[in-house]
Formats: structure tokens, sequence, C-alpha cells
């Protein structure tokens, strides 16, 4: 199994998913060009990726996706409300529509696809299963509904949104109105929030925690994990490694 954000935050966002012969992208948030710069980074070529799963439809999660899939010939994983949003940029592509809160196979992958709150067309978190284990992805979420919390239970590996720290997005130069999307049910956890989130679902078996969707303008990358540090810290379930995603280059691949 290996696992990287290939890029994470408000400009572009990635998830690179390795598990026996399958490659697989969640989003696709950057330019197709810088894909497939980041994934030569870590010895991937783009055209051996086997497919692009999108979340939701906003352009920070879709931008090189259309490109890119039809560049590399890369089927695009696509719930049919946000497929209907999208048809321009899919265009001439192959799409393979699931519905969301039914799981389904991609090659040696099980796709388990979850409903979240976001303020688009049908916002999914995912959680892949392969012989290797469960890898659980949940960005772009307002609130953690419990499930939310019960699908992300017992995944060895977990991306969890930390997008805000609660006193800079109130002392921030954002307008009131984007405070409130922001805060509201359909905008972003906080890292507060999100370390809630993780105490509920922690178990003995999770080996890695990447930080994504971190916000430059409202977060830092040391307040998320003195966030995350104090909480793991806390308990005794577990000592996950904790990584934290980038907007500008790939994290540390985490490989078993």
């Amino acid at each position: 199994m290996r696992v990287c954000l290939l890029a994470s935050g408000s400009k572009g966002n990635s998830l690179f998913i390795e598990a026996g012969d399958t490659r697989l992208l969640v989003d696709a948030g950057l330019s197709a060009r810088e894909l497939t710069k980041r994934l030569a980074a870590i010895g991937v070529s783009a055209g051996d990726v086997n497919g692009i799963l999108i979340t939701h439809e906003h352009t920070d999660h879709i931008r090189g996706a259309g490109v890119l899939a039809r560049k590399n010939g890369i089927p695009v994983l696509i719930s049919y409300p946000t497929s209907r949003e999208t048809c321009e940029h899919f265009r001439a592509t192959q799409l393979i529509e699931f519905e969301s809160g039914c799981s389904f196979e991609f090659r040696d992958f099980l796709v388990d696809p979850f409903p979240i709150t976001h303020d688009t067309a049908d916002p999914v978190g995912v959680v892949i299963e392969s012989r290797e284990g469960r890898i659980g992805s949940a960005t772009d979420l307002g609130i953690a509904t419990r499930l939310v919390m019960e699908k992300l239970k017992g995944c060895r590996a977990l991306v969890l949104e930390s997008n805000h720290d609660e006193e800079m997005l109130t002392n921030g130069p954002y307008p009131w109105h984007l405070k409130q999307r922001i805060r509201s049910s359909h905008g972003h956890l906080s890292n507060r929030e999100s370390a809630c989130l993780l105490e509920e679902i922690i178990h003995p078996d999770l080996e890695v925690l990447f930080l994504a969707h971190l916000s430059e303008v409202n977060n830092l990358p040391e307040a998320a994990r003195d966030v995350f540090t104090a909480s793991l810290a806390a308990q005794s379930e577990c000592r996950p490694k904790l990584l934290i995603g980038s907007q500008y280059c790939v994290s540390e691949v985490y490989e078993t």
C-alpha cells in the first residue's frame, strides 16, 4: 500500500492511493501538467494511473482531471449528480458513474463513497478497501456526522480535513459572509473539530494520519500539528504517524 497527498489546499487537491495492481487518484485539482510532475516525483507515470475519483465539483478538486484523463485514457469515477454538474469539463472522457452511499468494485479496490455536508451537488468522502487494508478520506465537510464517523472507523490510513484555526479565521481578513460559510455545516472543519472527529474513530491499527486542506490564510501547519499532537498524546490507543499536506509539494509517501 502507498498513500500520498500530491497536493492539498484551497488551490488544488489530489490524493494518490496504490494497492495491489491499482493506482487511483482521489480528485485532480491541479493542472494535468503539474499532476504529471508530482506523480513522477513519487515514481509513477500518469499513464499508469487506473482511475480518477471525483469527490465534488469545486475547481480545486477537478481542475486537471478532464485533461489528465483524456491524455492518458484514464476513467473518471464520479457520482451521477456531480457528473451532471461537470458535463462540459468531462466531455469525451470515459465516466464510471456511482451512487453516493453504495459501494462498488474497481479493480483491486472496494470503493465506498459516502455523503458528506458541503455546498455542492453530491459531495462524498470515500473509503478505499483492499487486501492491504482500509484508507479513509474526508475533506470539505462542514460537520462530522455520525455516518462519517462510522465510515471512517477501522482505517489503517486516514486523510482528514484540518482547514482552519478558529481564532485565525475570526480575526482574519476574510469578509464576514465567507467566514460564516466556512464555519457552517456546509463549509470546512477546523483543527479542533477535526481532532474531535479523530477522537471518535481512533483505534489500535491506525498507522498514519494525513492532515489535509489547510487554509493558507486561516491556518498554519504548526497550529494544526499542535492540536493533533496534543490529542494523540491524550490517548493510548495508537501512535499514528502524523503528516501534513501542502499546496506546493507532495507529502511524504506512506508505504507498507
